[in-house]
């Protein structure tokens, strides 16, 4: 087993710590804020809190911003929807040490793996009228 990796009585460690510091009681608050404000902007609840339950689900798992989707979020902001986003989130270094059919399945890959940020980033951008209304 990897140090890295947590052990059964590590996560039930920290599922009683965050029961604890009133990490649930919190939740349930914001979430029942975060409703209220998708009822008054017409917002799909379900499809609200399906969402902020995968947050919560993300923090308590520890993970970080992915640094590809984090790339593609900042041409988003700056620039909207650019016709050469695949070309410019390519790391032209190992792109060009590539055969020509493994340049064909990275193309693909990152192509896939944009469509998700971009999913994502228009979620995100949909329900943000909740975090600042």
């Amino acid at each position: 087993m990897r140090s890295t990796e947590r052990t059964l009585k590590d996560e039930a460690r920290l599922a009683k710590a965050r029961i604890k510091s009133g990490f649930w009681k919190e939740c349930k608050e914001d979430m029942d804020e975060r409703l209220e404000k998708a009822r008054e902007h017409g917002l799909n609840e379900s499809k609200v809190g399906r969402f902020f339950a995968d947050k919560v689900s993300q923090k308590i798992a520890g993970k970080k911003e992915d640094e590809f989707y984090l790339k593609v979020k900042e041409i988003l902001l700056s620039e909207g929807e650019v016709s050469d986003a695949i070309g410019r989130l390519t790391d032209k270094a190992y792109y060009d040490t590539l055969s020509y059919e493994e340049k064909q399945r990275y193309t693909l890959a990152l192509s896939e793996k944009y469509l998700r940020a971009l999913e994502r980033f228009r979620k995100e951008c949909a329900f943000d009228v909740l975090d600042n209304a």
